[in-house]
């Protein structure tokens, strides 16, 4: 695949500057919303993971049933479903939506958001807890016959799954986690490393970790970046849309209460606020202010300006080894429907330009 676009959808309308309103789930608005990222030529969409949100197998079932190509992240967190069980689901899940699945896999990087689940594990030991977890995940999709497992959080006898995913060998694998512990895991299982929108030093240093560390165990990963496009039809306009919404930000926190953004325990949003350290505008047209603003607590930086010259933005990360770009707006539903008017069919042009670019391969 030369370039992959991954949207996201939530069940209902929100935002850093649109309040949550309404019920938690409105399926109305989830269809509309899964409709217009198949419409707009996105190739899969993230459904996110909230220890008080609705549940993201159900989520992505229902989305499903209203699109036709559209593929689906489903993030997943180790340690609330036992391993087993869990390969079972999904590749049910994969057999029903005919090969469309992908799982996102997050470790968590918020001690009190792991709690309200009943996960007292620390930061560390939730990666090694996910390393054993993936594994089982890997041998249940592609074992063809039973086996017992002893390990230090999982036990079994005779794990086996009758049912198997429609992709082979097995569901793609995202991975998500920017510290050491997380990044020694991504090499042993990513298929697909994410990292938010970092600059493009970051990038580049982040991309050579995970690449050493997949290649002390014979593998290759892909990479995917996410950003917040901030589109407008001049670069004034898109500048000014910007900081139109860094306002709109600041007053909604104002209005819910909300103090200071703090990292927590995420190595991720720890990155981002050391490229927002660098000023508000760093590289071509990274834009940091909502994550200095918030925290950094989700992908949460911004490529502003025209369509073409965010698609040309795009282009450097790709550039960097990055084939997936997870791209979601702060007008969630009429962005999604805008980046499929001229953002994602110009980057995938300057894609293909570049690879007629290459030399052809000898032999």
């Amino acid at each position: 695949m030369s370039v992959e676009f991954i949207g996201m959808i939530a069940t209902r309308k929100a935002s850093e500057i649109h309040p949550a309103e309404g019920p938690i789930i409105d399926r109305d608005y989830v269809r509309r919303f899964a409709e217009a990222h198949e419409q707009a030529g996105f190739d899969r969409i993230l459904v996110a993971h909230h220890s008080t949100g609705p549940d993201a197998f159900l989520v992505v079932s229902y989305a499903a049933t209203v699109t036709d190509r559209l593929g689906f992240m489903l993030a997943h967190r180790p340690g609330f479903v036992e391993p087993t069980l869990a390969a079972r689901k999904l590749a049910t899940l994969d057999q029903f939506t005919g090969g469309r699945l992908a799982v996102h896999i997050i470790s968590g990087g918020d001690d009190a958001e792991q709690r309200r689940d009943g996960d007292f594990l620390g930061h560390d030991e939730r990666y090694a807890r996910t390393d054993e977890y993936v594994d089982i995940l890997r041998r249940i999709w592609t074992s063809d016959r039973q086996f017992d497992h002893n390990g230090a959080y999982y036990r079994f006898q005779g794990g086996f799954s009758e049912v198997k995913p429609v992709q082979r060998p097995h569901i793609p694998i995202y991975f998500g986690g920017a510290s050491a512990p997380a990044i020694d895991v991504a090499g042993r299982h990513a298929d697909i490393y994410a990292l938010w929108g970092e600059t493009h030093e970051q990038v580049r240093e982040q991309v050579a970790r995970v690449r050493a560390s997949a290649a002390r165990h014979g593998r290759q990963i892909r990479f995917s970046v996410s950003f917040r496009p901030i589109l407008a039809d001049t670069e004034e306009a898109a500048w000014a849309r910007a900081a139109d919404i860094l306002e709109r930000t600041r007053a909604l926190r104002t209005a819910q209460g909300a103090g200071p953004g703090d990292p927590k325990q995420s190595e991720g949003a720890r990155r981002l606020l050391d490229a927002a350290a660098q000023g508000d505008r760093v590289d071509k047209r990274l834009w940091t202010a909502i994550a200095r603003e918030t925290g950094a607590r989700s992908n949460s930086t911004a490529l502003v300006g025209t369509p073409e010259q965010v698609a040309d933005a795009l282009l450097d990360y790709w550039d960097l080894g990055v084939t997936t770009f997870l791209i979601r707006g702060f007008d969630p539903l009429e962005d999604a429907i805008d980046y499929g008017r001229a953002l994602i069919p110009h980057t995938r042009e300057l894609v293909e330009r570049r690879l007629a670019q290459r030399p052809a391969k000898a032999g």
